[in-house]
């Protein structure tokens, strides 16, 4: 009795080695788009929640009736460029934070915020880009420079 064997021959293996190895290099670099842009809506999301915090403060400031609308900082950080600082967040019990929960900083990192001066922070979109944010405690606007690209994507 002669036994039959079925077995994928080295040809047949080469094929599909090299079909994988095709689509490999098909979506690697689409997968790496798909990270730069999901570090750009990650900061479009948070930069709108920021601006829809300085509004919710403004509201609750005329209501108390304060003279002056929008608050005079986003957060109590003073110590600049360092990491674990908790940004656009007071601990005073919520009633004067920004946002709810603090985005706590991160210096050169992707998807990160980092306060670099008094009412100026900085959003690393890579270790190496970032775009600046300043906020005017007089019009109560948070906006960046609109002729940096990465500006553009954040605030479209």
């Amino acid at each position: 009795m002669k036994s039959i064997r079925s077995a994928f021959t080295m040809l047949e293996l080469v094929f599909v080695i090299v079909v994988i190895g095709i689509l490999a290099a098909i979506a690697v670099p689409r997968l790496m788009v798909t990270r730069n842009d999901a570090v750009i809506v990650k900061g479009k999301s948070q930069v709108s929640a920021i601006r829809n915090g300085i509004s919710l403060q403004k509201s609750k400031n005329m209501l108390r009736g304060d003279s002056t609308p929008y608050p005079d900082s986003l957060d109590s950080v003073t110590s600049y460029n360092t990491d674990d600082q908790k940004l656009f967040y007071f601990s005073d019990g919520n009633s004067s934070n920004i946002l709810e929960y603090p985005i706590y900083s991160k210096k050169d990192a992707d998807g990160h915020w980092v306060k670099i001066a008094a009412n100026q922070y900085a959003f690393y979109v890579t270790n190496d880009t970032n775009v600046s944010f300043d906020y005017n405690s007089s019009t109560g606007i948070f906006d960046c420079n609109h002729t940096d690209s990465n500006c553009k994507k954040l605030t479209q």
